[in-house]
């Protein structure tokens, strides 16, 4: 951690698996729509969380956070566990009143390899944030600080966005909002995405063509 403060409050899980990073190629291209309908419209994140950056497309595993409301020390702790594709995901009780990932925490996401965040709160430096290539998903943007004084966990499962996120679970995100893929059905979704493609595509085409026949 770069703060030099206590965080003997913080509860950090032990050691959880990611799944094979080769299931990030696979989704790398996927609209989130396509993966939110083979997951039969389960596991979407409500529209309040919505995209904050310039950069709209994010496809990670999740290292999930709980802090209280307008504190992110659970934050910084968690970077500590932090790996290359991780996307911070923060149950931030969608409290917008104070942000909770700026730019400074963006440096450190930066240098960890990670790809983004979703926040069911506030966030700000927003405009840093698309500089620095990350693409953020939160609540509302306010330019007001965070407390760090906890308590809160690291890598435990959260309740963002209306959905529940365990570690490791696939977050693809894009435009239109965030779906979260259980850990347990990257597979089945994998295999039923490329149907729902396939039948979206098949039926704009019988769209385009009685189009061209009037």
């Amino acid at each position: 951690m770069f703060l030099d403060v206590q965080v003997d409050n913080i509860a950090v899980a032990g050691h959880w698996e990611r799944p094979d990073p080769r299931v990030l190629e696979r989704f790398a291209d996927v609209p989130a729509a396509n993966v939110g309908d083979a997951l039969e419209r389960m596991s979407v994140l409500d529209g309040g969380v919505g995209l904050r950056t310039r950069r709209d497309r994010l496809v990670g595993f999740a290292l999930p956070v709980d802090v209280r409301s307008g504190d992110n020390l659970a934050i910084h702790r968690a970077l500590d566990e932090a790996r290359p594709g991780d996307v911070l995901v923060v149950n931030g009780r969608g409290d917008t009143t104070r942000a909770l990932i700026g730019d400074l925490i963006g440096e450190i996401m930066i240098s960890a390899g990670m790809v983004g965040a979703v926040v069911d709160g506030a966030v700000r430096d927003v405009d840093a944030l698309s500089r620095q290539g990350l693409t953020v998903y939160a609540r509302a943007v306010t330019p007001a600080g965070p407390f760090k004084d906890g308590p809160g966990s690291v890598g435990g499962p959260v309740a963002v966005g209306g959905v529940v996120v365990a570690p490791g679970d696939l977050i693809v995100g894009d435009a239109d909002g965030v779906v979260v893929v259980p850990t347990a059905k990257i597979e089945q979704v994998s295999e039923r995405v490329g149907r729902v493609v396939g039948n979206e595509e098949a039926l704009r085409a019988r769209i385009l063509e009685a189009r061209a026949r009037r």
